[in-house]
């Protein structure tokens, strides 16, 4: 049986000297970002920006939560059009931390839950931040929709 040491175990007490571990990665503090949207006949494909997190942070995870909106209605959570650190811009991409599901009738959902979907990801942005956006799909809707963020800066 070996044993096995994580990258940020080895710069710890491993490495010889050590090394510094990112304050996003081991002592860091977990902070909330919650955004509510109230949609009154919102347009198929109207994109919601809730929130900006600022550049450097680590996803940790996130929830949507909404009312039955409408019948054949669905969201999407990710990120609109923005800058990233570098000056590039960056294209919208709805589905990036959740895609698209029915929000017919009223519920709740992970975000941001798998690597795949932006879980422990930094966010690349300019100093506004990035944009955490939602998207509606399938047919106008009106009612509550609430998204929260968890994510470490420091």
């Amino acid at each position: 049986m070996a044993t096995v040491y994580s990258i940020q175990k080895t710069k710890w007490d491993q490495n010889v000297p050590s090394e510094k571990i990112e304050t996003t990665e081991l002592a860091g503090r977990v902070r909330v970002a919650f955004a509510e949207y109230e949609a009154a006949s919102l347009a198929v494909n109207d994109v919601i920006q809730m929130f900006n997190l600022p550049n450097g942070a680590r996803i940790v995870s996130g929830r949507l939560a909404h009312d039955a909106l409408n019948s054949s209605t669905q969201l999407s959570v990710g990120y609109a059009a923005h800058t990233n650190s570098a000056g590039s811009t960056v294209a919208l991409d709805a589905d990036a931390y959740k895609a698209a599901a029915s929000s017919a009738s009223a519920s709740a959902a992970n975000v941001a839950n798998t690597i795949a979907l932006g879980e422990n990801s930094i966010v690349d942005a300019n100093k506004d931040g990035l944009p955490v956006s939602i998207t509606l799909t399938g047919a106008v809707a009106s009612g509550t929709i609430q998204l929260t963020m968890f994510y470490v800066v420091d």
